[in-house]
């Protein structure tokens, strides 16, 4: 879609601009004498410039930070094809049932082994994702009541969330198109409905786990003490080879 801005004639830009050069100026000429005592209609005349100074400087930045803002909602709301998209593959750990997140075609659960791997499309702003199981393929969605679905087709509002960041370092998942509805699950791992859900809730909370087996890597890049026992061992090995 293409964004609609207030577009303004260039000659009214023009004469914004030289009426703000104008006052710059008229204040290096007036701030001298008002320092200098020179009379009270110098001062009067330098706070009038100084006051249409403040506005000019003041409608630049609120029109800058009013652009910035719009160009931000335009590109979370529709994110398009073009934007630059990160895949990761990790599993989800769920606090309540201190096992993973997995999609089984249209059911969804949180009694997963280490195997429960999932996709996680990532779009370039606010942190929206989408997740996909691995073997399944299946995306997890929120429906209109609620109710966490998996689904083939991700490309819909409903398969989007939002991550946010606990202080106690876990992540919650919240609904991109349902505000204030987080993707959870109860003890005995079955989804709850969205509108039950808080994010001070421990069944909202999740913490994400790299697959197993999967080295980190910057181990091989950890210091390790050389001592005379070391030493030897790199001897011998070289003695072998």
């Amino acid at each position: 879609m293409r964004s609609r801005t207030p577009a303004l004639s260039s000659q009214v830009v023009h004469k914004s601009s030289a009426k703000c050069a104008g006052v710059s100026h008229q204040l290096s000429f007036l701030l001298p004498r008002v320092r200098s005592k020179s009379g009270s209609a110098a001062s009067r005349s330098a706070w009038r410039a100084l006051t249409i100074y403040r506005g000019c400087h003041g409608k630049e930045s609120q029109q800058s930070s009013a652009d910035f803002r719009f160009y931000i909602e335009n590109h979370t709301r529709n994110p398009d094809d073009l934007s630059r998209k990160q895949v990761r593959i990790y599993q989800l750990y769920s606090r309540t049932t201190s096992k993973h997140v997995q999609i089984l075609g249209k059911k969804v659960n949180a009694n997963g082994d280490d195997g429960a791997l999932l996709i996680v499309e990532t779009e370039t702003f606010g942190s929206h994702i989408r997740i996909k199981g691995k073997e399944s393929e299946h995306y997890i969605c929120m429906n209109e009541k609620g109710k966490i679905v998996g689904r083939p087709d991700g490309r819909k509002q409903e398969c989007v969330f939002v991550e946010e960041f606990l202080e106690n370092n876990y992540t919650a998942l919240v609904s991109a198109k349902y505000k204030g509805w987080y993707l959870g699950f109860n003890r005995k791992g079955r989804p709850k409905k969205g509108s039950r859900t808080t994010q001070r809730q421990q069944e909202v909370h999740f913490m994400k786990r790299d697959p197993k087996g999967r080295e980190d890597p910057l181990e091989e890049f950890r210091f390790t003490p050389v001592t005379k026992r070391t030493r030897r061992a790199r001897r011998l090995k070289a003695r072998r080879n």
